[in-house]
């Protein structure tokens, strides 16, 4: 099998790949902060049930919450639900991969959210400034420059976790490799698809650097 041959049939595994990371980055962003405030809300049976779904998503593995999302609906209603759609087993993985970072990404926004003192609240509130606008014009802006380091971790995370769904079947990179190498029995295609994941790491990280040099105009 030819060089370019499995190039281009990593490249259209590797499509897969970022669009399963890019939908999973717009979806769990916004959701993760609304778990956030649901785990910190006053009402004590909100907050305490959503930390206890947080807990439960962070301490159990992704490739299990891969095969809940697709395979329990079914075997619960006797109706596969993903089966319904064009590319079922994609949504899935989505699904499962929204649930799982935004529950990760509200442990991040809580953090930044609570390592901001009381008393910028307080003196917030002496100035006669809504909790809106505290909340955007002076709690946001700091909250941002403290999660973009462990925000940045999660996210470089996402795409190498992306290869887990192969498990269920997804065609994304890993996938298209080891279909390689089970039919034409060459394992270098696995080593090129790492490649892969190392060039996009590396641009992430210039760019999560600039954001990061950006931002350092507020020094903490």
């Amino acid at each position: 099998m030819k060089f370019i041959d499995v190039t281009l049939q990593l490249l259209d595994g590797f499509g897969t790949t970022c669009l399963l990371f890019a939908l999973t980055l717009v979806f769990a962003l916004p959701l993760g902060l609304l778990i956030c405030f649901g785990s910190m809300t006053k009402f004590k049976p909100l907050r305490y049930l959503t930390r206890a779904f947080v807990w439960i998503i962070r301490g159990t593995p992704l490739m299990l919450q891969l095969f809940v999302v697709f395979y329990v609906p079914g075997m619960l209603f006797d109706n596969p639900i993903f089966s319904q759609f064009a590319n079922g087993r994609f949504v899935a993985a989505l699904v499962a991969f929204v649930i799982n970072y935004a529950c990760y990404f509200s442990e991040i926004y809580r953090g930044g959210i609570e390592s901001i003192s009381k008393g910028q609240y307080e003196a917030c509130a002496v100035l006669g400034m809504t909790k809106g606008q505290t909340f955007f014009h002076v709690v946001l802006p700091q909250v941002v420059k403290r999660i973009v380091p462990p925000m940045s971790n999660e996210i470089i995370t996402l795409v190498k976790d992306t290869s887990l769904a192969r498990v269920i079947a997804v065609i994304d990179i890993v996938f298209a490799a080891e279909t390689i190498l089970s039919l034409k029995a060459l394992i270098w295609p696995l080593f090129y698809a790492g490649a892969f994941y190392l060039i996009f790491n590396g641009l992430l990280t210039l760019l999560f650097g600039f954001i990061e040099k950006k931002l350092s105009y507020y020094k903490v």
